[in-house]
């Protein structure tokens, strides 16, 4: 189901923007990218309808599908997302100290299998110079903040890290996700058991005990090591996670690139759906669920929320699909609901079961 506006967008960007881009390096069009986005100088007709509309953890949202953390890491162009008709912003990910994050190059397209390998590091200018740009920011749409080790800290101290961020940004963001699975700062993914969570997220209770804060997860871990999480999430009294990262396996990719770095795009759909579902069976009903990884089109929310996202979000679809993506997903998603008889997504959400 393709609407005209997607069709109108995408024939110009198909057949001569993403080409000519792809002619460069990733992370150079990116820093483009972002310079023209920054000055408000790439916008799509926006598309409005009540039927995909919502309020989470009180939280208004026009629609649900959000950019991911990654892009905007610095949060440098806040004011202009909901021109590219975006339901929300995740800005980051951002450590406490500024980092340039690891050698270039360091991301890598896989444009037979719709997919992206990256090993960024969680380059960013630092959450004081961040702060600051946050607090001057005048988002139109709800923000989401995310947090990552910086990677000169050592894990033991690494509560003392995301609580020093914390403390500098904690009161400009509608919600806040600990990150503790991108695979690309050295042994970060161990943060994600039990102990070392919970420590983190005292931490951070201790400046703010009443801003909304999720964890992220990774793709790749066992079954088990997700209930944890989710005990963690229940213990914590955490608002949601947010499945999943970016995986380092290589599943579903018609070849190895043999780069290293966390596979996002299309080849990481499956995995994350897994991930998703297990999860939302073994939540509580009340704790939210944001679904990413792998999402090129409004067919592909739907499917999320039918397996129990709230919302959901999207980075490497929105670079293969362009600007005018977002707004025919949605035009797409609420056209499947209507089509099925679904009036809400609290109706849709977790339908799949």
């Amino acid at each position: 189901m393709r609407c005209s506006l997607h069709n109108y967008g995408m024939s110009l960007y198909d057949s001569v923007l993403r080409p000519l881009a792809f002619l460069f390096d990733p992370e150079q069009v990116h820093e483009a990218a972002m310079w023209m986005l920054s000055r408000g100088m790439i916008k799509a007709p926006v598309f409005e309808d009540p039927i995909l509309e919502q309020t989470v953890f009180g939280v208004k949202f026009a629609n649900p599908l959000g950019l991911a953390a990654g892009f905007d890491k610095n949060g440098k162009a806040l004011n202009h997302w909901h021109q590219l008709g975006f339901g929300f912003v995740e800005t980051g990910t951002i450590t406490y100290h500024a980092q340039p994050g690891n050698p270039k190059p360091r991301m890598f397209r896989l444009p037979a299998d719709k997919g992206l390998i990256n090993r960024l590091g969680f380059n960013n200018e630092g959450a004081r110079a961040i702060a600051t740009r946050l607090a001057e920011a005048k988002s139109q749409i709800p923000l989401g903040v995310n947090l990552g080790k910086s990677k000169i800290t050592e894990l033991p101290n690494a509560p003392q890290d995301y609580q020093d961020s914390f403390r500098l940004i904690h009161k400009v963001g509608d919600y806040f996700v600990v990150n503790v699975s991108s695979p690309n700062t050295p042994g970060l993914r161990t943060l994600q058991e039990k102990k070392p969570l919970l420590e983190i997220l005292s931490a951070l209770r201790e400046v703010n005990s009443e801003k909304p804060m999720f964890v992220k997860v990774a793709p790749d871990l066992e079954l088990s090591a997700l209930d944890d999480v989710v005990d963690v999430a229940h213990e914590a009294k955490l608002t949601g996670l947010i499945a999943t990262n970016t995986t380092i396996g290589r599943d579903g990719l018609s070849h190895d690139p043999n780069q290293a770095g966390g596979l996002s795009g299309l080849p990481v759909q499956k995995k994350a759906n897994e991930v998703l579902s297990h999860l939302y069976k073994a939540c509580d009903k009340d704790l939210v669920l944001i679904g990413v990884g792998g999402i090129m089109s409004g067919a592909d929310a739907y499917e999320k929320i039918r397996l129990g996202a709230h919302l959901c979000q999207l980075y490497t679809g929105w670079i293969y699909g362009g600007p005018t993506m977002i707004p025919a997903a949605c035009q797409e998603l609420a056209s499947l609901m209507r089509r099925d008889g679904i009036k809400s997504l609290q109706e849709l959400r977790g339908s799949a079961y």
